[in-house]
Formats: C-alpha cells, structure tokens, sequence
C-alpha cells in the first residue's frame, strides 16, 4: 500500500481526515478544492479519492454522498500523516500546576486526571488507579471520634486511603489510641493480606488487645479492595462525548452507558496496556469487543516501573482528534507517573518546560 501511496494521495487522506473530524460531516472532492485551494480540479481529486476507496482508506455512505475514513485510513492517519503528538509547552506547564497545587492524595489526582482529559479531548476519559499485583498495607492512623467509637485510617502501598469505624468496649483516649496504632505499624511494614493473617496468628499475648481487631479489619478491608480493584475504572466526560453527532440514537447512548459503568470499555486491555510502553491506540474493528467496534481508545499506563501500574485514557467515536487525545493521555500519564513515584519516594522527573 505504501507505494501506492502518492505525496498527493497523502496530503488529500490527511486533509480529509482532518475535515471530517472536525465537521462529521462525509467530505466531497468539491469541498477540498474549494477549502484547500487545490491547484487541481475536482475531477482529478474525485478520480484521487477513489483510488484511496479501492486501497480501503476511504468509503462513502451513498453513491452522491462524500467520503469518509475507513479505520485503515484512520490508522494509516495515526501511523503515517498525523503531526508530532506533543502539547505545546506552555499548555503542559498549565496542567502540571494543576496537579501540583492540589493536596497530595490520590483520588483528588485520579479525578483531575479524568477531568483535564474529558475537556480537553471532548471525549469520555478512563482512569484506573494504580495498584500492585497485591495490596499492601503501608500504615495505620486511628483517630479517636468519641469514647467508644474511633476511626481506622488504613494507608496503602499505592497511595489508596481506606476508612473504617470501629466500635470500642472500653474508651480509649487519642494518647492511647496513638500507642495502640504504634504497635499496630510494628506488624505491618508493606504487609500482604496473607502476611497480616500470618502475622496475627503469632501476636504475643501481651501486644495491646485492639491490635488484633484492627489488624482483622485491615485485612477484610484490603481484601475488599483488591476485589473492587478489578472493576474500578473511574469515568468521566459522558456529557462530552454524548453531545458528538454519532451518538444522536438513544440506544447508542444506553449502550456506552453500560459498557463505560461496568468498565467493560476498559478492563479487556489492562493487561496489554499495562505492560507496555507509550501510547497505545484502538481503532474500531481493531478492538476484540464488537459493541466497540465504532469506537476508538487512546490509552497509556503510568505509575513506578512494574511495581505500581495504572492505566488512563480516552475512549470515543473513531472519528477522534488523535493528535490532540495521544499528546493530552502523554502528558496526563507523565505526571500522574511522578506524581505517583513521589507518593513512593522516588525523586520528581525534571521536564523541560522550554518550547523549544
């Protein structure tokens, strides 16, 4: 196909794609000529554009009608004609101050993260939180509410911050309580579900008799998150993708509904996401589910090495602004990945914030 592939046949695939991403409107010779000033004439771009229909980078809906991408054009598009995926410079700095301003827990950066891409790309934006291959118990605060009531404030290994109230038989001060979770944090150290059950089986009998209920709830409580961890795909955007022209029909509506609700839009390709590196795109029958086969995703992963991984990204019609969503998903993961490390202790990553 390559040496098919004319300069003149390039440029028209280009100048088409980019026409109908931004009107969705099928795009006819006579509007290139007209748009573009083309020293050419519609004959010969119409002759041009039918060649790129028998190669299958085009078709068109009706015999009169104009064309649009097939999801070969749309991926020669990616591979071949698309500008440099990078945000200019100064709209980066933009969204690092946005991140950096706010206070350092995960979920506020997981939200962010969702919103800055939903806006940006006018698509529904896909989050799922870091995690290891095992939850890991990183520390316990407990915070006294009343005498016979305290709040348990379990820190996890990926940053994550689960709560729990726990009823007491005897009142406990907050003195007390903050020597109770001292001997508490002596057991954990990055502690596994299976290390914390082990380790409460061989407490010594003088260890501080809340030690053991609160290691229990800390266990019941991972356990319950590694579970939810299979499904909790964080979503945003579904005004934003739902005002774009393809989802006009109701029941296109109900069925992203359901697929983005359930995170089926997503979890298939944790796996492959997950393990590599980049920018990962999904371009219509390209994806295995075929209630997204009109659909593409633009996804990376991010997080501290292979240690702690998440996956991010944005999920729309197939007539995408792919530059715009793979430069917006490069800089989201990049700073959701230091941002990450530092909650981790690894040192901030300088970028260069030149626009050179």
């Amino acid at each position: 196909m390559l040496a098919e592939m004319t300069e003149r046949r390039r440029q028209l695939l280009k100048l088409l794609i980019q026409e109908y991403v931004a009107t969705s409107a099928p795009v006819a010779s006579e509007h290139l000529v007209r748009r573009h000033g083309l020293n050419v004439s519609s004959a010969t771009i119409r002759n041009e554009l039918a060649s790129l229909e028998d190669l299958g980078l085009l078709t068109h809906l009706h015999t009169s009608a104009g064309r649009i991408p097939t999801d070969a054009g749309y991926r020669f598009f990616v591979e071949n004609l698309m500008e440099q995926p990078v945000l200019p410079a100064h709209e980066e700095r933009i969204i690092r101050h946005q991140f950096y301003q706010m206070q350092t827990t995960l979920d506020q950066w997981i939200h962010l993260a969702g919103s800055v891409m939903a806006r940006r790309v006018q698509n529904v934006s896909v989050v799922l939180p870091p995690r290891t291959t095992q939850a890991r118990l990183r520390n316990v605060h407990l915070i006294s509410i009343h005498d016979l009531l305290m709040l348990v404030v379990m820190v996890l290994h990926d940053g994550m911050v689960r709560q729990q109230t726990m009823a007491l038989e005897t009142p406990h001060s907050q003195d007390e309580l903050n020597r109770v979770a001292a001997a508490t944090n002596e057991q954990v150290q990055d502690a596994t579900v299976s290390q914390l059950r082990d380790r409460i089986e061989q407490l010594e009998p003088q260890v501080d008799g809340l030690v053991r209920p609160v290691l229990e709830l800390a266990c019941t409580t991972m356990r319950q998150y590694e579970e939810a961890l299979n499904s909790e795909v964080r979503a945003d955007g579904l005004l934003e993708m739902f005002n774009q022209p393809e989802f006009a029909q109701t029941e296109r509506v109900k069925q992203m509904l359901a697929l983005v609700q359930t995170g089926n839009v997503l979890t298939p390709l944790i796996p492959r996401v997950a393990s590599s590196d980049g920018v990962q795109v999904i371009i219509g029958a390209e994806h295995q589910n075929p209630e997204m086969r009109d659909m593409s995703m633009v996804l990376a992963r991010y997080g501290v090495d292979d240690e702690i991984v998440g996956v991010l990204g944005v999920v729309g019609p197939t007539r995408m602004p792919y530059a715009r969503a793979i430069a917006t998903v490069q800089a989201i993961a990049a700073v959701m990945s230091d941002l990450v490390g530092e909650l981790h202790g690894e040192p901030r990553v300088e970028r260069d914030g030149s626009d050179a």
